[in-house]
């Protein structure tokens, strides 16, 4: 490490960062990158594994003596991403605020309060609707994280690697959203926290009495959110240059290009989250012979898996083609759902069902790694337009704009398209509960990814496209 390195260095707090300079990125930018990715990732995991495990414990509740509605069991899986997608507006800008190592510790820490409190409020049928509706509204934590995580990572990569590297973040990240719904059923067979875990609950599956310790679902992320906290405190960096005001931030509330990425994130991230959260209750629901825990997991995992391979192919093919063509197969994928639901007397086909959610997921995490990987290129792009290349102090000041207004945007974005978490799961248990089905919720889906395909078209993807991304 070099001597003017050294000196930039105060604790955790890198003074010098210039990831664009090649000498740098290979003399030692990348190492601090990665080890600050690699630690990044399982903390995102821990947040999404929190944020969703009301989509498995709501499937659970009628027969642990829960006496709640179809419609609050929906509420339930709905509502940490609506307080999730509320406080990532904030998440979005705490990391020029506060610093990326601080806000990860502080922020996954917080995690601690819904999983003690779920683990709690389930061994006793008696607690009232309001009280897991607070603890379900308070898992939100957990999707607040995804913005704050995603600016940071986004500050400490190179343009070309960023799809890369957000990929792999958010994509790993959302394997909590798989893990929870696959873990979940195996720890609660087992009294694996003892005299610490609390007492079994009796219930009946498959005509037979059995013991489980559904508290297990929340307790069993206890030990790892707090190592993670402190791995992140004392293991990720603060950089300087990511330092910067709300005021300097919330310029992007200016650029037609945010609220733009807002509406395709929406589309694929929110997507994402939504069928996640609902999957469970809808398979539930529709399907009453299936055991959705044995299958819902496969969903989120193919979303999450695919994520890095949508950055990837953005980076190699752009992001805005890769984002035009995933919409268009996403929306054939929701009216082959329409087709195998059961209508009337017809019974539907849970294996067509099946594979069109999973075709379905398949491209709601292409699309999330695409989508993210153009927002960095258009800020880049848009700031590079307004200097002279030859200018390299222009360009360095115009550089740090974009990353700036890059990353708070990727959080904002993300905030706003969590919101899809919430709509999905709660569209589907209110066009249940007016019509019987949820098929109109699946026909307004579809009319809003042809939104989506036409916004992507006009603006990025066309010959002679405003912003070629």
């Amino acid at each position: 490490m070099t001597t003017q390195t050294m000196g930039a260095r105060r604790g955790r707090l890198l003074e010098i960062w210039k990831p664009e300079d090649k000498a740098f990125w290979e003399r030692e930018g990348e190492a601090v990158a990665k080890l600050n990715l690699w630690i990044s990732v399982p903390a995102l995991f821990l947040a999404f594994a929190i944020w969703q495990v009301w989509s498995v414990v709501a499937v659970s509740l009628p027969s642990l003596g829960f006496n709640y509605s179809t419609n609050q069991l929906f509420w339930l899986a709905a509502a940490p991403a609506l307080s999730g997608a509320t406080l990532r507006i904030f998440y979005s800008f705490m990391v020029p605020l506060v610093g990326g190592r601080r806000w990860t510790a502080i922020s996954t820490a917080s995690l601690l309060i819904p999983a003690i409190g779920i683990g709690f409020a389930v061994q006793d049928p008696t607690t009232a609707y309001p009280t897991m509706l607070i603890l379900a509204l308070l898992c939100g934590f957990g999707g607040g994280n995804f913005s704050s995580s995603m600016a940071n990572i986004s500050f400490f990569f190179p343009k070309e690697r960023k799809g890369s590297a957000l990929g792999i973040n958010a994509g790993l990240g959302n394997l909590g959203v798989s893990v929870v719904q696959f873990l979940s059923p195996l720890v609660v067979t087992a009294g694996i926290f003892g005299i610490f875990g609390g007492e079994a609950q009796t219930i009946v599956r498959n005509n037979q009495t059995v013991q489980v310790w559904t508290q297990n679902a929340a307790f069993i992320w206890v030990p790892w959110i707090a190592l993670a906290s402190l791995a992140a405190w004392f293991g990720m960096n603060d950089l300087a240059d990511a330092k910067a005001s709300f005021a300097e931030q919330a310029v992007i509330f200016r650029r037609k290009h945010n609220w733009l990425m807002c509406i395709l994130y929406l589309g694929t991230f929110g997507s994402f989250l939504g069928y996640a959260a609902g999957f469970p209750l809808l398979i539930k629901s529709q399907f009453p012979g299936v055991n959705p825990l044995a299958y819902a997991w496969l969903g989120p995992l193919t979303g999450a898996a695919v994520r890095p391979f949508g950055g990837w192919l953005a980076d190699k093919l752009g992001g805005a083609k890769v984002t035009f063509w995933n919409f268009i197969v996403m929306t054939m994928a929701v009216g082959g759902v329409l087709v195998f639901l059961p209508h009337g007397p017809l019974g539907g086909s849970f294996a067509g069902f099946f594979v069109s959610f999973l075709v379905l997921f398949l491209t709601t995490g292409l699309g999330n790694g695409s989508t993210f990987r153009m927002i960095p290129v258009i800020f880049q792009t848009q700031k590079m337009r307004e200097v002279n290349a030859g200018d390299r102090e222009a360009v360095a000041r115009a550089t740090k704009e974009a990353n700036t207004e890059a990353a708070a945007t990727l959080g904002f974005t993300a905030a706003f398209a969590a919101y899809g978490g919430f709509f999905i799961p709660k569209s589907y248990g209110s066009a249940i509960a007016l019509t019987g089905s949820p098929d109109a919720a699946l026909y307004v889906f579809i009319v809003f990814y042809l939104l989506c395909i036409g916004v992507t078209w006009w603006h990025y993807a066309r010959r002679n496209a405003p912003m070629p991304c």
